[in-house]
């Protein structure tokens, strides 16, 4: 069986930036994503008040170029203001071309 190395980016950020967010990716490159709720506990605190709603986890599997491009941009206009956590692994994808 044949794979292909790719990134997986994770996102994990407050509810309030998910369309931001999604937007920003697939201008960046990405052709899809995974969006499931999370909720835990942080630097900023525990947070998915009745209010606030549960926390928003994105994944997203890229290039290495999209990957950068994806992670420079969310740390640049989202990590100073909003509780948010990127984090990207190397995984090895069964059909990985359909990324690129």
């Amino acid at each position: 069986m044949h794979t292909t190395t790719l990134k997986l980016v994770t996102i994990v950020t407050e509810r309030i930036l998910e369309d931001r967010l999604l937007r920003l990716i697939t201008a960046k490159g990405a052709k899809g994503y995974t969006l499931t709720q999370a909720t835990g506990k942080g630097s900023r605190g525990v947070r998915a008040s009745e209010w606030e709603g549960p926390d928003t986890r994105i994944e997203t599997l890229v290039g290495p170029d999209v990957a950068d491009a994806i992670v420079a941009e969310i740390a640049g206009k989202y990590f100073e203001h909003y509780a948010v956590i990127v984090f990207v692994q190397d995984a090895e994808v069964v059909r990985g071309e359909k990324y690129l």
